[in-house]
């Protein structure tokens, strides 16, 4: 059976959920949709927020082929295919006119961070003609993960997590749609024999906010909740919910859910100094095939966050990591990622250097640009010196150099 998730996927811009600062009325991913524009473009967010769906929208609207790889598993040979338009077997849903007619073809590329540089660089010139039409969809920054030739050739879009009432439009959604789709045979087993006599599924307003809660701004996986509460109980209520978050029939692919979980009880671990759990999940993800580079990425930034200026040499071992790891790769760097975790795990933590920056940014963009002192401003010409620009300024001052509105402020606590 096709998984629910994949059988509500929206196929029209007015049946999307979600980023509404892209798709909205106006907004310029849309305006592009509806014009049948057609460029290379990245989509940068978390998971099931809605990244493919928008990607086969934009592809239906330019009319023209569209192909899905995973860069985790996608070679040479697939992209090889996709420019083979009349032979490849990953087109051979469209008509030959149409393969013949379409000067591009849209190749989805799902987790495009995990392309090594030299899989990227062979895409760059299909791109760079228009021969291919990009779509790559990543979790993680791109500005890090995408060469920067093939960045440039490419727009940036960001999505956000879905909100709390867009998660509970999927929720309709799927109550609304799940019986119809069992009624016309796509899934099978006692469980669904109920569903399928009633016709209609609800869910208590307990279960809907407890439901929306777990999701996480997830739309994918709050659908395939639902789905496997209904496969094992036939009804949605809190109580089914929770029993089937907790079985062994449910298990999120380590892209989604269960990635996230896991990387953020590995943080939590060594975030609380509990060496023995910091270790259980980094053996959790690089047993799972986890790229050893985001687990380092994550290690670089708690010796910042978390460490600070207890230990600052916190960040030189997790950037020493970082670079084994992309020096020498699995399996060997798995000894370099577990050294660096208990290095972590056992260092003292200090948060005040992470928490006084986030209060200035915090003002930063509460009250925008506020006034520079002169004092401290460059004065570079003569006139600049003579109307006050840095007059007054001295090296070892004991006053705050802040703007006049936050004189008084401190935010790194000594």
């Amino acid at each position: 059976m096709q998984p629910l998730a994949s059988l509500l996927r929206p196929t029209a811009l007015d049946e999307y959920i979600g980023q509404s600062h892209l798709v909205g009325e106006g907004k310029p991913l849309r305006k592009a949709i509806e014009q049948g524009e057609l460029f290379s473009m990245i989509f940068w967010g978390p998971p099931g927020v809605g990244k493919t769906t928008l990607a086969k929208i934009v592809a239906t609207a330019a009319g023209v082929p569209f192909v899905e790889l995973s860069a985790v598993s996608a070679k040479k040979e697939d992209i090889k295919a996709v420019l083979h338009k009349n032979s490849s077997p990953l087109l051979k849903g469209r008509t030959q006119e149409e393969s013949l007619t379409s000067s591009t073809t849209v190749l989805f590329l799902d987790e495009i961070h995990r392309f090594s540089k030299a899989q990227q660089d062979f895409l760059l010139p299909y791109v760079e003609s228009g021969e291919l039409t990009l779509i790559g969809a990543t979790t993680e920054n791109p500005s890090f993960e995408v060469i920067a030739p093939l960045l440039s050739r490419c727009r940036v879009f960001v999505l956000h997590e879905l909100t709390d009432d867009e998660v509970s439009q999927i929720i309709d959604r799927a109550l609304l749609q799940l019986p119809l789709l069992l009624e016309e045979g796509v899934g099978g087993g006692e469980s669904t024999k109920k569903v399928r006599e009633t016709k209609k599924l609800t869910i208590a307003p307990d279960a809907r906010d407890w439901l929306i809660a777990m999701s996480n701004g997830d739309g994918r996986q709050c659908v395939t909740m639902i789905e496997n509460t209904i496969k094992l109980y036939g009804k949605i209520t809190l109580e089914t919910l929770k029993e089937t978050l907790q079985s062994k029939h449910l298990r999120f692919d380590k892209a989604g859910e269960e990635h996230y979980n896991t990387i953020s009880a590995f943080i939590k671990s060594m975030r609380a100094s509990d060496v023995d759990a910091a270790l259980y999940y980094l053996a959790r993800m690089v047993d799972a095939g986890e790229d050893p580079l985001f687990i380092a990425r994550r290690m670089v930034v708690f010796a910042s966050e978390d460490i600070g200026m207890a230990q600052p040499t916190a960040l030189v071992v997790a950037n020493a990591v970082f670079q084994a790891c992309n020096t020498i790769g699995l399996p060997e760097c798995q000894e370099n990622l577990a050294h660096g975790v208990v290095y972590l795990a056992t260092a003292k933590k200090d948060r005040r250097a992470y928490d006084a920056y986030m209060s200035a940014l915090a003002d930063v963009r509460q009250f925008g640009n506020l006034p520079i002192p002169l004092q401290v401003r460059n004065a570079p010409t003569k006139l600049m010196k003579e109307i006050g620009y840095g007059k007054g300024y001295e090296m070892y001052t004991g006053d705050s150099l802040l703007p006049e509105k936050l004189k008084k402020k401190k935010y790194f606590q000594k």
